[in-house]
């Protein structure tokens, strides 16, 4: 039965999902616990909530709203809110089976994802799932049921294209931002390729997070359409959208600790090329010791997998497994990262190399996909069209699009106000890269959430390097974030160096 309180703003920020806080006698009165959930309606919106509870902070008759509710909805002075209590989702019990090892079918992981989506399901309760995905791997049909179930608690997003391409990587690897260079070569010959990513899990930066340093990445559905008709592409951020909705609160709580089962990876991208209408897919898989994916026979089981789902949804598919274990590109961080792309772009003299050859190979392999390049001829002609600059004039069109900078030059992107250099210890050759190295310390300078933080990399594995010669440089908004990443160094060698 429902009752009705006022609602109190609270100027607190929980950072999770949404939260409200009911005076504790009051909760007592309607038989709410701490946990517990609850629906508020008010004119013309509506929340599915969970309850903490205080004895002071709300007074009876009140409820509070923590800032990530109120700042999202207008809420006038003294509006009184509906509060409904909530039965504990039906989505338990299918995470509880998926504990005690039983098999979900696709109704279970529909139920599940629902739940996410519609914030049914605590914080708590998704990590409880999220770690269900390491207590055993999915079967190829509980994979295929996961995709289906995530692609469809959200919006499809069609296009009125026979070929929608794409590209895609599983990261993991610090900078390797190829995906930046890929997009407008493929739109520059003709292909419609709506590209959208996530943010940063493992790693200081994810696509998305490197093009906002350029331009806006949070769109509608709606707008995404017209920016694709227009200019044949976009570098946009999924979690904006409502493509697969759960699973950018499952990014959330996986974020913590950086970790990402290999099924929820493998699903995460697969839901949002299905619910994008994809129909020819590269997936660019590192592989290496200190990467995502530790070594090829994980590389090949993946590979099995992302083909089997891939054909359940009619995606001609292409996975690229290269062995590395060294970063791509120089900067590591969104604006080291985005003045790499820019570089590469508008080829630039001190462009890195490594980054414009791996762009173009797999630009090659995405157009040999499509039918649109001979076998062998993919990389060549990518090539012509980076050289020739209709690679960067596209990427303008892009940048345009989406209100972005599309006039800049790479030595416009500012950095973070403090740098430290590290020298060479001894003089010799660069044998190993710790990549994980790399992506913790860049983490520690606050990269992603500090879009101006991270690692520049002077020099790169092979490398012959002489005594006091500049190895690398760390960026940071402040002093503190410096000598917390000193700290991380005592312990991390980013480069070891032999003879």
């Amino acid at each position: 039965m429902p009752y009705y309180l006022k609602i109190k703003k609270l100027d607190i920020k929980t950072g999770q999902s949404n939260i409200v806080l009911l005076n504790r006698e009051e909760a007592r009165r309607y038989g709410i616990k701490a946990g517990d959930k609850v629906k508020i309606t008010w004119p013309d919106h509506s929340v599915i909530a969970e309850a903490n509870t205080s004895q002071k902070r709300v007074k009876l008759g009140q409820i509070g709203f923590y800032k990530d509710i109120w700042e999202k909805m207008k809420i006038s002075p003294n509006t009184i809110a509906e509060i409904e209590f909530i039965e504990r989702a039906k989505s338990i019990k299918a995470i509880k089976k998926r504990l005690l090892g039983k098999k979900l079918n696709y109704e279970d992981f529909y139920q599940i994802f629902s739940d996410i989506a519609k914030g049914i399901l605590t914080r708590t309760e998704t990590t409880y799932f999220v770690a269900s995905s390491f207590i055993r791997d999915y079967d190829d049909q509980e994979l295929y049921f996961m995709t289906k179930a995530m692609a469809e608690t959200g919006e499809m997003l069609k296009f009125p294209h026979k070929m929608v391409v794409d590209k895609h990587s599983v990261g993991g690897l610090a900078g390797n931002r190829t995906t930046m260079i890929v997009i407008p070569i493929i739109a520059a010959l003709g292909l419609v390729i709506p590209k959208n990513s996530s943010r940063a899990i493992t790693s200081p930066a994810g696509t998305s997070d490197t093009m906002e340093v350029l331009a806006p990445v949070s769109f509608s559905a709606k707008e995404i359409k017209k920016i694709v008709k227009k200019v044949g592409g976009c570098l946009v951020w999924g979690g904006g959208l409502n493509l697969a909705p759960a699973d950018d609160k499952i990014l959330k709580v996986s974020y913590p600790l950086s970790m990402e089962p290999y099924d929820k990876m493998l699903v995460s991208i697969m839901a949002k090329k299905v619910a994008s209408g994809v129909t020819h897919l590269v997936i660019d898989m590192p592989v290496g010791e200190t990467t995502k994916i530790p070594n090829m026979k994980i590389a090949k089981e993946l590979e099995r997998k992302f083909k089997y789902i891939a054909r359940k949804f009619n995606i001609k598919i292409k996975v690229i497994m290269i062995q590395t274990e060294d970063p791509i590109g120089m900067g590591v961080g969104p604006a080291l990262e985005a003045r790499d792309v820019l570089r590469v772009l508008q080829q630039k003299d001190n462009y890195p190399a490594d980054l414009a050859n791996k762009a173009i190979h797999l630009a090659g392999e995405l157009l040999e996909l499509a039918g649109k390049a001979k076998k062998g001829q993919g990389a060549a002609i990518a090539w012509k069209t980076l050289e020739s600059g209709a690679a960067w004039k596209k990427m303008q069109e892009i940048l345009k699009a989406q209100g972005g900078k599309y006039d800049i030059d790479p030595n416009d992107i500012v950095l973070a106000a403090h740098k430290k250099y590290y020298n060479a210890p001894k003089s010799g050759r660069i044998i190993f890269t710790d990549n994980k190295g790399i992506n913790t310390i860049a983490r520690i300078l606050g990269a992603p959430a500090d879009q101006l933080a991270g690692i520049y990399l002077n020099k790169e594995f092979d490398d012959h390097v002489k005594k006091g010669e500049r190895l690398f440089t760390l960026y940071a908004r402040t002093k503190e974030r410096i000598k917390l990443a000193d700290k991380g160094l005592e312990k991390i060698n980013i480069f070891k160096i032999g003879k």
